[in-house]
């Protein structure tokens, strides 16, 4: 179709385009090359099926905004198919050949698919042009206050304006062309519908005007994909090649909060946390390339959603646009987030759950809060009393080990010296221990526990603090030190299996502690309610003030989101004679309840609101008279959050109402 000089015209021209393309791709590799770790190619082959799911059918899109997402979809579903409607193209502009219309029915099918997506593509990226530009939502962009590249804030928009532009002009002229080789041929296409209709337009048109039209649409088409190649590798669209990637390759985790294992025995460690990008793992920085810069992480992230200075969505931007501005990995981290935005984030988790690419931007912040702490010992000033209770008396509430067992005064509960081999270990936690508020709900486990007839253990004064504050502060090394501790005990116990009262103990013993050598079945005390429940070995009462409870149910961040426990919680309140009103916000959507990454110990950072008091206006517009929780942290910031707002929704913990439903004596 094309003449000789054509030919050699777009040979030269593509050539070029693939250099600067390649030196484009070098760049990017060298870049996350640069980040710490090694790349585990086996992982791809163990996730393929998965991988494959994910790609085609864009499910981690369709979480958030059906609408906008199914646009998404039209225009990735139709680039997966023009890759070979392209080469087909160029097949035919060097040789004549027509390869999808010589290829039996495979080629007929592709060519009816191809019809169809490529109207979805233009549908598609159309109404996310009008979205973007017309609609203007403020959920593509971030405040003013919230620290962006200078370059981004103009950027983004020019960034969608090109590729728009681009792929619009490549699929339209793509669709004339096709129309004007059938109007050449004096023929329609049945397996090519809408391209043929389109055909039909040009009938009384002569031969060498549609020839002239066929040239020049694939020069516009074909040609505007190879000028728009090399800018490629700098666009945010480069996360069509990295999306796959990071999910095929990101390091494994058995929870989206577990954090990488620090050997602090280790004497040569010297650098702890990321104080410039190049102390990331190349996985965090292959992040920025796979970020769609959708900003569906900042909607759903707490301390954004309270007005506060933290955008994770801003911080994958601000790494993207240092490495494609000002280069290489030897930038502060925090000339890409601010400190303050640094100890804003409750490591809820909302933004690697929401992400649609795989994304872990919390990741990058605990690692900033490592190196502040151990490195520059730059903290907030509340934690101090935190960490000096870990450290002196292994728990933050900095009470003496020897009240540790205190609660359980008289409730006939056993320790573990009393009980050496029980079915149950019940690791109470350092707030049910210590706590006043929280030590209502072990002493209404232990009655559950006792009424069920469990063969049960506490560890009593061996127990210390889990650590997690600890950690997500930043302070390994108070994480270290109580980790090893706890495991060592445990190892010599051997639980056959473990029951905690506290989201962060489950996520902690059973998610982190293995990479101290402590393996433990680990399960939550609903989770525990609900077997006794189905067993036949707790009765409930379906009478008397229960039936006057309108209850709601918060899902904390560490047993929801964190370890996918959402059912359990649900079926205790149910088998007690109630029904959830769920929250707008609810399950794998929770909102935060502001005590996470260890704000439980400091003074939140200023906003437009409290995260507690906005997770409570949720509560109270179900209705509901009662809030039902399954965490010590929660408790206390949603009550905080109720007599704030005069005290008229009553928190309990799910024990407590298990415990108060019992027909057992208790």
């Amino acid at each position: 179709m094309l003449t000789l000089i054509e030919r050699i015209l777009f040979a030269i021209a593509t050539v070029i385009s693939l250099y600067y393309t390649y030196r484009g791709v070098q760049r990017i590799t060298k870049n996350i090359s640069g980040g710490q770790g090694k790349i585990d190619w086996s992982l791809a082959w163990k996730r393929i099926g998965d991988l494959i799911a994910k790609v085609i059918f864009f499910q981690p899109v369709f979480r958030f905004r059906l609408g906008p997402s199914l646009f998404h979809a039209f225009v990735g579903w139709g680039f997966f198919v023009y890759l070979l409607i392209n080469i087909s193209d160029l097949i035919y502009a060097y040789t004549g050949f027509k390869i999808l219309e010589n290829s039996g029915l495979f080629g007929d099918v592709y060519r009816l698919l191809a019809d169809f997506l490529g109207v979805g593509i233009l549908i598609g990226l159309a109404s996310l042009a009008f979205r973007r530009y017309v609609l203007r939502p403020r959920t593509l962009t971030t405040r003013e206050s919230t620290l962006l590249h200078p370059k981004a804030r103009t950027g983004i928009q020019r960034d969608s304006a090109i590729v728009t532009t681009t792929f619009f002009t490549h699929n339209l002229m793509r669709l004339l062309g096709e129309s004007f080789h059938l109007a050449l041929q004096r023929k329609t296409d049945s397996w090519q519908p809408i391209i043929s209709a389109v055909s039909g337009l040009w009938s009384g048109v002569n031969a060498n005007a549609l020839m002239i039209g066929e040239h020049i649409t694939f020069w516009l088409s074909i040609g505007a994909v190879v000028a728009f190649l090399p800018y490629f590798a700098y666009s945010k669209h480069i996360h069509l090649f990295f999306a796959p990637i990071n999910f095929a390759l990101k390091p494994e985790r058995k929870s989206i909060g577990q954090l990488n294992y620090i050997n602090l025995d280790d004497q040569s460690i010297e650098q702890f946390g990321a104080a410039t990008m190049k102390d990331l793992g190349w996985e965090q920085i292959m992040d920025s390339y796979a970020c769609i810069q959708c900003f569906r992480c900042q909607e759903v992230c707490p301390a954004y959603n309270t007005g506060k200075v933290l955008s994770p969505a801003a911080l994958e931007v601000n790494k993207r646009y240092h490495l494609n501005y000002d280069g290489g990995l030897d930038v502060p981290m925090l000339n890409l987030i601010s400190e303050e935005a640094v100890w804003a984030c409750t490591a809820c988790g909302a933004c690697v759950d929401i992400c649609p690419v795989g994304n872990e931007p919390m990741r990058d912040i605990m690692d900033i809060r490592r190196n502040l702490t151990m490195m520059e010992s730059n903290f907030p000033k509340q934690l101090e009393n935190a960490f000096k209770g870990m450290e002196r008396n292994a728990n933050p509430w900095n009470v003496s080990q020897a009240d540790r067992i205190k609660w359980a005064e008289g409730l006939d509960v056993p320790t573990i010296e009393k009980n050496p081999e029980p079915e149950i270990l019940w690791w109470v936690g350092c707030a049910p221990a210590t706590d006043a508020r929280a030590q209502k709900t072990a002493q209404a486990f232990a009655k559950i526990l006792n009424a069920a007839g469990v063969n049960y253990a506490v560890l009593g004064r061996n127990e210390s603090c889990n650590g997690d504050s600890a950690r997500r502060a930043g302070r390994e090394d108070i994480f270290f030190g109580l980790a090893s501790q706890n495991v060592e005990i445990l190892n010599e116990i051997k639980p056959k299996r473990i029951v905690t009262t506290c989201p962060h103990c489950l996520h902690t013993i059973k998610n982190e502690y293995p990479a101290f050598g402590g393996n433990y079945k680990v399960i939550h005390h609903t989770q525990l309610i609900n077997e006794l429940v189905g067993a036949g070995k707790i009765q409930m009462k379906l009478d008397g003030d229960i039936d006057m409870m309108k209850i709601t149910y918060h899902d904390p961040c560490y047993l929801g989101r964190h370890n996918k426990i959402f059912d359990a919680p649900r079926e205790d309140l149910k088998a007690a004679g109630l029904e959830v009103i769920e929250m707008p916000r609810n399950s794998a959507k929770s909102f935060c309840c502001g005590a996470g990454g260890a704000q439980m110990w400091k003074e939140e950072e200023p906003g437009s609101a409290r995260v507690n008091a906005t997770r409570f206006a949720e509560v109270k517009s179900t209705g509901a008279n009662t809030l039902a929780v399954g965490c010590p942290f929660c408790m206390t910031m949603l009550t905080d959050a109720s007599k704030a707002d005069g005290g008229e929704v009553q928190v309990m913990d799910i024990a407590e109402i298990v415990a108060k439903q019992m027909k057992q004596e208790v």
